[in-house]
């Protein structure tokens, strides 16, 4: 056996883990943004305070906008139903969040990657920009409902 044909049979075994890592990641994270937008939307007075705090225009607005994009995206992303379309919001609401409450952080990308990377908003960014890069997988309802059939060619 040459060394191509080694890789093509490991690309080829490492593809099968591609649709249960996209479950994990989007079960995982969708359930995460999910939890931490319905506690926005739940404690809606407490959430417009810290975006007042941090000022963020218009407080009551924007705090119910990110509970709704993070409760509901989450929920869809969990799911794997519309998951690229739902990760631009989710991703933005990320950015958002690292521009006001993780600034520090943000400006310290280049300088201490570290505290980049450890800030709270990066890990539900990843995810959201690997599901927008590489879509939900076979294992989702995007894929059940929206699978282009073989006739429709």
């Amino acid at each position: 056996m040459n060394i191509r044909s080694l890789l093509d049979k490991l690309d080829c075994i490492a593809s099968y883990l591609q649709s249960p890592l996209l479950l994990v990641i989007r079960l995982y994270w969708g359930w995460h943004f999910a939890q931490s937008g319905w506690g926005k939307l739940h404690n809606l007075e407490k959430t417009t305070g810290f975006f007042e705090s941090i000022h963020i225009p218009m407080p009551k607005l924007n705090a119910i906008m990110a509970g709704a994009v993070e409760c509901g995206g989450g929920v869809l992303l969990a799911l794997g139903l519309f998951a690229r379309p739902v990760s631009i919001p989710l991703i933005f609401t990320m950015i958002v969040a690292y521009v006001t409450a993780d600034n520090e952080a943000l400006h310290a990308i280049t300088s201490d990657p570290d505290k980049f990377v450890s800030a709270a908003p990066f890990l539900f960014l990843l995810a959201s920009v690997i599901v927008l890069a590489f879509g939900p997988g076979k294992l989702s309802l995007d894929a059940l409902f929206f699978r282009k059939s073989a006739s429709s060619k």
